[in-house]
């Protein structure tokens, strides 16, 4: 999807979430940003579309690699070739690539960040520059052996030897080590220590949650910056008050209802003096919480000597 076209769909999802149900343009109280964040950091839970469209494609590539032989995958894999023991097919570029799968393999690289090796038999996972053995690549968490290994592109099942008892590890480097490289040996042999071969077929695992299953919700979190503010969700979206009341108390809870120093802020020239007792400067805090006439009025109209009797009256208000 264009990015320009997910940004007219937010627009429209903002003129009617801010228009009170209908596509008009009004204030928008809250920032996006905000809104798309979960529940429990603040926001409404609503999907940003870019993402969203991101780990749907995204699907894509782990079904690619974790599916067997689909009719589907048969026809994308004669059409672009494959790499990489058939995990992935090969960049769609230029003229060649033209269609959905090209917009598709766009979304590869982040995707296969979060998917590692489950390793069988060996055959298809390459023993130093595939992800199986810890967060990254052997290549990577030790540099230093992977420069002076022999077999770069060997696969697991080519350094595991079956001969040795119940096996073990035929690693082979092109020089032998000085004292102080010994240390990366023994980490390395370490971390190797409890595998062992299977008859199974090697597979895939998604890292990002779902019990190793790709999650189209796991791969979205992936994707949208976390937000870390704590949130009091629990006192303002209660299933016995109404939407629209818990509406306004998330809107107050960000401070960012209309009193008069917010119309201030937006330039609009008002004398900034509570309308009701007249005493302090109008915000959020004042009107809702210290107040002496709001809070009056409110126990004053209402005969409710108890607080549950206060809150089924705001419940129905």
């Amino acid at each position: 999807m264009p990015k320009s076209v997910a940004k007219r769909l937010e627009k429209l999802q903002r003129d009617f979430l801010w228009g009170g149900g209908k596509l008009e343009r009004k204030v928008h109280l809250i920032n996006w940003e905000v809104v798309c964040t979960q529940k429990e950091k603040g926001g409404l839970g609503i999907r940003k579309i870019d993402p969203l469209n991101k780990a749907l494609l995204g699907k894509w590539i782990w079904r690619f690699a974790f599916e067997k032989d689909n009719l589907w995958k048969m026809m994308i894999w004669v059409k672009y070739g494959q790499e990489g023991f058939g995990w992935r097919t090969k960049d769609a570029r230029g003229t060649f690539g033209v269609g959905v799968w090209k917009e598709i393999m766009k979304e590869a690289n982040w995707c296969w960040d979060s998917i590692k090796f489950k390793v069988g038999k060996g055959t298809r996972v390459k023993f130093w520059t595939n992800r199986w053995c810890g967060n990254a690549t052997l290549s990577q968490t030790f540099p230093q052996l992977f420069a002076v290994a022999v077999h770069k592109n060997a696969t697991v099942n080519e350094v595991w030897d079956s001969s040795l008892g119940q096996g073990g590890w035929n690693l082979r480097f092109y020089r032998n080590f000085n004292d102080w490289e010994l240390d990366l040996i023994r980490d390395l042999l370490n971390m190797l220590r409890d595998f062992r071969m299977s008859s199974e077929e090697d597979s895939v695992l998604w890292k990002g949650g779902g019990h190793g299953i790709f999650g189209v919700k796991d791969a979205y979190n992936l994707l949208v910056v976390p937000n870390a503010c704590a949130f009091p969700i629990k006192c303002i979206w209660v299933d016995k008050v109404s939407i629209k009341i818990a509406f306004f108390a998330w809107e107050a809870t960000w401070g960012k209802i209309l009193t008069l120093d917010r119309l201030q802020k937006r330039g609009w020239q008002l004398p900034n003096r509570c309308f009701l007792c007249g005493c302090e400067e109008e915000n959020v805090n004042h009107i809702l919480l210290h107040c002496i006439v709001s809070w009056a009025r409110v126990y004053t109209g209402e005969e409710s000597s108890s607080l549950l009797g206060f809150l089924e009256w705001l419940a129905a208000t």
